[in-house]
């Protein structure tokens, strides 16, 4: 008897650039524990690019195409399905993923609105996938393979759902063999996808608007120490330099026991091989002094994150979701600062009960706890989750509309343009459109400006002279038209983009980019951006000296305000012109031959260095130094690899931006010619760009 040929996906749009870059571990589990458990029945390929696909399904036909499925590659899975049944109606096709609804009438519904699936695989794939494979080795035809329900999978049979559930969640992680050191995922190091790691599985939060917060995964199961040790040293041994970016899986990272010898684990990679530069993930909601402490070990690769998603009790209530509160936030303050952590908070726009006014508090509120980085997300209503069910929808009176998820869109061999859409919450009962896009315009602005390192002499000052920083970024967001013009036409245009990607259905976008003239329209940009990160890759690109402006004026109006005296004004003159020389030119190709250079009264490198709340005046300098801002090697080589890898250009930008250490995308302050910085601060200000 013939090997079962299986090809399973995790398929990625690249038509204008790599839109998920992380290795298909997701898949290459599931692929793993099939192979430990059917041996030499079996026959496994994994994909991840579309064009690789399409070949394999055409020349060589699977018996089984299995697919992950999640909201950023839903419709190109189940077009493939709708190839692969043309090609061979009788290979089983399986989706397995998160994105998939709660209740059975939208089951039901999401499986007749899929003739072309015949299996799904909720919660975890491995064990649900090795039943559909051991059905297939006991049948004697393919009809017999649906005459009853397959545990722990769901399936539609005369229009009604059939399913039996057992337990369908692996609790010893370890009898998943390593898709890594076993070799499966070997081509994947191409440098194109970045590694994934994963240590645990599970959450024990249950927050409405996450396909995480079911009951039946809240149980939290962990890979063995060695084990992730072992994934880790191959990780490293086999990523190409070009690579600069590790991911973590985990949805609670540096929370849990075992994240600490994760940590010390990462940093033996780092020093082997140089790798990561960067890690990404989701830290912990709880512990957040154990996951500090993780954190500090990575040597400034990881961001601490605070998400909070509102800091409104009845919201929080609403979603079912428990939080750091402020004060907590800031009597931890010190030790982040005494470490030199940069802290991220997120705040999803749109949830239920939320309103304008509870947003903008909530903001403040991270602002006055010294949160480095603050992102606003719109809220999507995402199938698997509690929120996007009938019954919330209907409580909340949820006013949505739908958008093309950036970069998410492809032409087909089958002839049909693709794409990925997300449905987002616009409105509610107690928020309107025109409070959402005013919103959605403060969200730009502190992603552009609320940078951490870029600004950060701006804010410390104004701290320093007792100024609510909120203020700053509000009067940027609601006057424009005090800008410089190139930055009110940037407004202009990011307004513009935020109302234009907006449409009534997932059916209306569908039939638009069926149109030559419409396609092409997003190949040159002009559609499935995302709104922020495409406008702050513009400023970025072409007008941060603009931007810069734009803030100091804002601050300087607020100095005017506080009546602050001529001594604070001189002091105020070096801090814009230090910001003005971290900030210069970052993206451009010619960034190493444009090294800003100004005349410095006071030592502002070794005053951000200070946390021990030592005024701007103890850092007189003897005499005038000059100082020139520029790029070493090392940072212009990360900059431009991601760059080189996501394109030059602003769309891949916009993931390039994600993908740099933020360290390393200002310049650094050094002393020129015979005018030379003192060691000391030199030294200081060394470790602080350089702490990869």
């Amino acid at each position: 008897m013939k090997p079962v040929k299986i090809y399973f996906a995790d398929l990625t749009y690249d038509t204008v650039a790599i839109s998920t870059e992380s290795m298909p571990l997701n898949v290459g589990y599931v692929a793993s524990y099939c192979i430990s458990q059917f041996g030499s029945d079996v026959e496994i390929k994994i994909f991840k690019y579309i064009d690789k696909l399409d070949k394999a399904i055409k020349e060589s036909p699977p018996d089984i195409l299995a697919l992950s499925n999640y909201v950023w590659n839903h419709n190109l899975g189940n077009e493939f399905f709708h190839m692969m049944k043309k090609i061979n109606s009788k290979t089983i096709t399986v989706f397995g993923g998160p994105n998939f609804p709660l209740d059975f009438p939208s089951q039901n519904f999401f499986m007749e609105n899929h003739p072309d699936l015949d299996f799904y695989v909720p919660i975890e794939g491995e064990l649900g996938f090795s039943k559909i494979i051991e059905r297939f080795l006991q049948s004697q035809s393919i009809e017999q393979i649906f005459e009853s329900p397959i545990e722990n999978c769901v399936s539609l049979k005369d229009r009604k759902l059939q399913y039996v559930f057992s337990d369908s969640r692996i609790k010893k992680l370890d009898e998943i063999n390593s898709p890594y050191t076993s070799g499966i995922l070997d081509e994947f190091f191409d440098g194109k996808l970045s590694p994934m790691l994963q240590t645990n599985r599970g959450c024990p939060f249950t927050c409405t608007f996450c396909t995480d917060g079911k009951d039946d995964v809240m149980q939290v199961n962990r890979f063995s120490p060695d084990r992730i040790k072992a994934d880790l040293d191959y990780i490293g041994s086999h990523v190409p330099q070009n690579t600069h970016t590790l991911y973590i899986s985990d949805l609670n990272f540096g929370m849990l026991p075992g994240d600490l010898k994760t940590c010390d684990s990462i940093v033996d990679i780092q020093n082997k091989y140089d790798f990561p530069h960067k890690v990404l993930s989701t830290t912990g909601k709880n512990n957040k002094e154990k996951i500090i402490e993780s954190i500090n070990r990575l040597n400034g690769t990881m961001a601490l994150s605070m998400s909070v998603q509102s800091m409104d009790q009845n919201v929080l209530k609403n979603i079912r979701r428990a939080n750091i509160s402020t004060a907590k936030m800031i009597e931890l303050a010190p030790t982040i600062k005494k470490y030199d952590i940069r802290t991220t908070s997120e705040i999803i726009m749109g949830l239920p009960g939320e309103t304008y006014q509870s947003h903008i508090d909530g903001i403040k509120e991270l602002i006055d706890a010294e949160m480095d980085y603050i992102v606003i997300h719109s809220c999507m209503l995402l199938d698997g989750s509690e929120m996007a069910t009938p019954q919330e929808r209907k409580k909340w009176n949820f006013k949505t509309k739908f958008r093309i998820i950036p970069r998410d869109f492809a032409k087909l061999s089958s002839g049909k343009n693709i794409c990925e859409i997300e449905e987002i919450i616009v409105g509610s009962n107690v928020m309107s459109f025109e409070e959402n896009l005013e919103l959605r315009r403060l969200g730009f602005v502190l992603w552009v400006t609320n940078q951490g390192v870029v600004y950060d002499a701006i804010i410390k000052f104004l701290r320093e002279k007792q100024i609510d920083i909120f203020k700053l970024f509000y009067r940027m967001s609601r006057n424009p038209e005090l800008a410089p013009k190139n930055i009110q036409e940037v407004f202009e245009r990011f307004g513009k983009a935020a109302v234009d990607e907006l449409y009534d259905s997932p059916d209306q976008i569908i039939k638009k980019i069926q149109n030559s003239n419409e396609y092409e329209r997003l190949l040159q940009g002009e559609g499935a951006i995302n709104v922020i990160q495409f406008h702050h890759a513009l400023v970025l690109t072409e007008f941060i000296d603009d931007w810069t402006e734009y803030l100091l004026k804002i601050a300087n109006d607020l100095l005017d305000e506080a009546k602050i005296d001529k001594i604070s004004l001189k002091q105020f003159s070096d801090i814009g012109n230090y910001c003005r020389g971290v900030s210069h030119n970052p993206l451009k190709k010619n960034r190493m031959l444009t090294n800003p250079q100004y005349d410095f009264t006071y030592d502002i490198p070794s005053w951000l260095e200070n946390h021990e709340g030592i005024c701007l005046d103890d850092f007189k300098l003897n005499n005038p130094q000059l100082i020139t801002f520029r790029y070493n090697k090392t940072q212009n080589k990360i900059i431009q690899d991601n760059l080189d890898f996501y394109g030059d250009n602003l769309i891949g930008k916009t993931k390039a931006l994600k993908a740099i250490p933020f360290q390393q995308l200002w310049r650094q302050p050094f002393g020129i010619e015979s005018k030379k910085i003192d060691a000391n601060i030199r030294s200081n200000e060394a470790k602080r760009w350089n702490r990869l």
